[in-house]
């Protein structure tokens, strides 16, 4: 095959497939607010969220951050984030559960968290929420799932939710309008490497 008989092939590939996108553009003419579950075993869940967020900040939304499980506050992202005009973080949690030992504190502590949540929830000025790690709590039984699924349903038309944390509920992924499951391939971790700031944390 010439040069010029696989450029022309090229050309007449890549005019199908543009016909194919521009198709699918068209065929998405709704605009909503939309319910994102970043799941799975493998890193970058909230990475990934924070992603959006930054993506957001740049539109000049507002956000809210509410960190369920995680107790610390040294993490780049939050150094980061804080910083913002258009930032609201919330950390509501009191660290790992293997940490506290506690199932009826770790239970109230979520439910307080939620509160919080819910009031974020029904404050049409927040564009975009990041619930970090809020899939333990419902997988651990500390928060009710419908409840949570009910005052997800019941926000403002526009605005965005990211739902962050390993072994997301059937019921939250069948809820969200995107469902990534992030795979766990190789980790430093298991090679004996410490978590790395700006990397990790």
């Amino acid at each position: 095959m010439t040069d010029s008989e696989r450029a022309q092939r090229y050309r007449v590939r890549m005019q199908r497939k543009k016909e194919v996108i521009d198709a699918a553009i068209a065929r998405a003419d709704r605009k909503q607010g939309l319910l994102l579950v970043l799941t799975g075993n493998g890193k970058g869940k909230s990475s990934s969220a924070f992603g959006m967020m930054a993506r957001a900040l740049g539109h000049g939304m507002r956000a809210g951050v509410a960190q369920f499980i995680k107790g610390r506050s040294d993490t780049g992202e939050e150094a980061f984030f804080r910083q913002q005009d258009n930032v609201v973080w919330h950390v509501l949690g009191e660290g790992f559960t293997w940490d506290t030992q506690n199932l009826e504190r770790d239970t109230e502590t979520a439910r307080r968290g939620w509160d919080t949540v819910r009031t974020m929830l029904r404050d049409p000025s927040f564009d975009l929420i990041v619930l970090d790690e809020l899939t333990y709590p419902l997988k651990f039984g500390w928060l009710d799932l419908q409840q949570v699924l009910g005052d997800l349903k019941s926000r403002p038309p526009m605005q965005h939710v990211v739902i962050t944390g390993r072994g997301a509920p059937e019921a939250l992924c069948d809820a969200a309008d995107t469902v990534t499951e992030m795979t766990d391939i190789k980790h430093a971790f298991r090679a004996g490497i410490q978590a790395q700031s700006g990397i990790d944390l």
